[in-house]
Parts: C-alpha cells; structure tokens; sequence
C-alpha cells in the first residue's frame, strides 16, 4: 500500500476483485473436478495460480496500467487469479468423498482445510520479513515458485480414487464400494432449487465467509495500523488465527464426525456447526473491545479457532447431501461464502472509518451469530430434493 499509494478503500476493491473471480467460479470448479476428478483439474489450478501470483508482483508495472490504472490493473490480475484458485475447495471435497467412507469425510476434509491455517500461519511473518529485506514483490515470486513445485508433487503421487493409485499400501484396505465414479452427470440445478437445506448452508456458509475474509484479508493491517503493533511483529502476530484455525479445523471435523456416528448426520453436523459459529461470535465481541491489544488478540485468534471448528460440518454436509455431485454443490456452497466474503474487505474498513473498528468487528460477529442459528434450519441427512 505505501509503496503504491493506495488507500484502504482501494486496496479493499482488489482484495474483493480477488473475490469475486473466486466466488463466480465455484460451481464450474467444481463441476469439472465431479467431471475430470482431483487430479488434473488441481494441477491446473495450481499452476494457473502460480501464474497469476507472479504476475500480481509486476501488476503495477505493466501495460495494462496505462489502460485501466494501477489499481485496475492490480484488481484484474487478481479477479483472474481468484478464477484459477476456485477450483481448490471443491475439488478437495470431490478428493476427500472418492477417497474416505461418510464418517471419516468431516476430519478428512478438516484436515485438508486445516492446510490453509498452516499456510496462513507461516504468510505473515515470512512475507514481513520478505518485504523488510528484499522488497514486497519478492514474496510473490516464491509463492509462485512453491506453487509450481506443488503442482508437480500433486500430479505425481495424487490420484482420483484408492484403487487408480500404484501403491497397494494405500487402498488395499479400502472399501472399493464407499467410493463413487469421478464421471458424473449434469449439475441437478432443479434438486438444488428444491432442497431448502442446501440454501440454508449456502447462506450460512456465506456468514463464515464474510468473517473469514476479515481475517484473511485485514487482520494483518488492523494488528499494524489500529493496535501499534510494528511490520515485523505485526507478521508474527497476525499468524496466531491460522495455528488456532490449523488446531480447531481438523477437531471440528473430527467432532462432527464422532457425532454424526452417535446421533444421526444432522445432529452430528447441526451441533458443531452451530456452537463453533455461535463461539466465534462470542470471542471476536470480546476482542472488538479488549483494550489490551495481546489480549485482543488472543480473543481474535480463538475468534478464528472458533470458525473453522465449523468448517468440517459444512463440508461433510455437502457430500453428505449427494456424494455424484459433491463438486458441484460444493462450489455453490463456498460461492456462498465468497460472496460474503466479497462484501467483507470493502465494508470492513468503511464501517471502520464511519464509528470504529469495534463497531467494524462486532458487526462480524453479528454475522457469525446469525450463520450459527441458521444451522437450525440444515438437515443434511434428508439428502437432495430429488434423486440423482
């Protein structure tokens, strides 16, 4: 931003073009990942995104300046990276369906979320110290770089299902019958319609999504420009929500799961889903007006835990709505999310600068509270409306 010149609301239109490119490409995702399987439609997503990450570094350089302006240039190159990264979530999904049986899909599924804490954890204090000692432009390289050796790895040792894969270690104790084909028909657009569950974890999943993009996209800046926390301190601060995320993930979904088995799939999945949004509502108020800014952290960060406990309940709710189109429905799923999350960079800071950031942050939590008591009304376990 300093380097560039840009304001808060600028930098809040290409955080949100980022999002919007996402949002519109989840169903097509994940449509292809139910049509191609995980294995290649990933790889291209990977490498589409390490293009698109290394072209983000020379955005402001480029010609496309002298057509639509730094910053239209910078939002371009991110709406078209958000439209090669929207393949990843639903095709994970479609991964964690062919490859695990229905009560071990909720910590599958958190486990490979659990990822991105992992990954947003190490961002902040690798890339503070990137941008302190070589420029901000480098850490754009080396995500590039590490997102072309990753696409490498997943096409040589990923395949779709158990039994595609040379190593009998790994599906010689699976059951061949848990799994479903990764060719499947038609989006079932007249099922999807006439499912009420699916519309509730939609817009549910859009609360998550608008409280989530806070974290992902304004925590760093609020740690730095509102609590006085320095560049390099704030990068180290700003990583304590993803350890929280990469602890809570894969607990929620273990949790579903365990609960799932005991008291049916929409007991198991309604209970996480709505006590780990009901929770993260609880503790970013708390932090939202915490004067000490350790303390404000601390709460922030149990505010994020506390979030992606619920994430294994959405997920596994998707496939436990119809394993053929789990990609499909996944997509519409996290466009929900990513179309609040569309909302979140550009409101954030405006309702920031109109009465505070308390304010800013307490109206997350309103969200968070209101995608918990939707849960309410989510009842996986009647499957869609129609049959595939």
């Amino acid at each position: 931003m300093p380097a560039l010149g840009l304001t808060d609301q600028q930098m809040g239109f290409i955080f949100s073009s980022f999002v919007i490119g996402y949002a519109l490409f989840q169903i097509p995702g994940g449509w292809l990942s139910d049509q191609w399987g995980a294995r290649i439609v990933l790889t291209i997503g990977l490498l589409w995104w390490s293009c698109f990450t290394a072209l983000t570094a020379i955005a402001a350089t480029s010609p496309l300046v002298g057509l639509v302006g730094i910053v239209g240039a910078l939002a371009l190159t991110r709406l078209f990276l958000g439209i090669g990264e929207a393949v990843a979530l639903p095709t994970f999904n479609r991964a964690v369906t062919d490859w695990l049986p229905a009560h071990e899909r909720g910590l599958g599924i958190g486990i490979a979320i659990g990822g991105i804490g992992v990954g947003s954890a190490i961002t902040p204090p690798i890339t503070a110290w990137i941008m302190v000692n070589y420029g901000w432009q480098s850490a754009f390289y080396l995500a590039t770089t590490l997102g072309l050796g990753l696409a490498l790895v997943w096409w040589l040792f990923a395949r779709d299902r158990p039994s595609d894969h040379p190593w009998e270690c790994i599906h010689s104790h699976t059951d061949a019958s848990e799994h479903t084909s990764a060719v499947s028909p038609a989006i079932p657009w007249a099922a999807l319609r006439s499912t009420p569950t699916v519309w509730w974890l939609v817009l549910s999943y859009a609360c998550l999504g608008y409280v989530a993009y806070i974290y992902m996209s304004w925590f760093y800046l609020y740690l730095v420009n509102v609590r006085g926390f320095n560049i390099l301190r704030g990068g180290m601060f700003a990583a304590a929500p993803f350890l929280a995320i990469f602890i809570t993930c894969p607990l929620g979904g273990w949790s579903t799961d365990r609960l799932a088995l005991k008291f049916g799939l929409t007991r198991g999945r309604r209970y996480i889903g709505l006590a780990g949004m009901v929770l993260a509502a609880v503790f970013i108020t708390l932090g939202a007006v915490i004067e000490s800014p350790y303390l404000a952290i601390v709460s922030l960060s149990l505010g994020a835990g506390w979030l992606y406990f619920s994430v294994g309940a959405y997920w596994a709710s998707a496939s436990d709505l119809s394993q053929t189109h789990v990609g499909s429905l996944s997509g519409l799923m996290n466009m929900g999310a990513n179309l609040g999350g569309t909302f979140s960079p550009i409101i954030t800071p405006w309702l920031a600068d109109q009465w505070g950031w308390p304010v800013s942050l307490a109206t997350a939590a309103l969200i968070a509270f209101i995608g918990g008591i939707l849960w309410l009304k989510i009842d996986p376990d009647r499957g869609l409306a129609l049959k595939d």
